[in-house]
């Protein structure tokens, strides 16, 4: 009988080696002004299952986001440098520090509402396309 190494996989998406380079990154449109976005080619080398970008700001953020939530299975964040304030419908305000990491739920209402100057925050998502909404505050939030 064939071992289970010997088996080959069931046929999955086609998906290929992503590697970016910082010496030559590749910057992107993102959902935010004052972010820089650097996609990591994930998106395509995951046949659209994941997507991963770095963003990064050299200045803090001037105004809250406003309450939003995102279109997706999960959003995952680690602080890289800085940190970023957040707050959730739960009432819940959470800071991410550099070092720390966060997963967010898809389809849950949050509000970024300060940074630190210098952040950068590697962002993961499922699926690799992440769509935004805005939306109403949750009740006892100003909008």
């Amino acid at each position: 009988m064939p071992s289970a190494a010997a088996k080959k996989p069931a046929k999955a998406p086609a998906q290929k080696i992503a590697h970016a380079r910082s010496a030559e990154p590749v910057l992107v449109k993102g959902r935010r002004e004052f972010f820089k976005y650097r996609d990591l080619g994930v998106a395509e080398a995951s046949a659209g299952g994941m997507r991963a970008q770095v963003m990064s700001a050299s200045q803090g953020m001037s105004r809250p986001t406003g309450w939003h939530y995102h279109e997706c299975d999960g959003q995952f964040i680690y602080i890289i440098k800085g940190w970023v304030d957040l707050e959730f419908e739960d009432g819940r305000t959470i800071r991410v520090e550099e070092g720390d990491s966060l997963f967010i739920p898809g389809y849950l209402r949050h509000n970024e509402i300060r940074t630190a100057d210098s952040l950068e925050i590697l962002e993961v998502s499922t699926p690799g396309v992440m769509g935004t909404k805005r939306c109403e505050a949750p009740a006892g939030f100003k909008s």
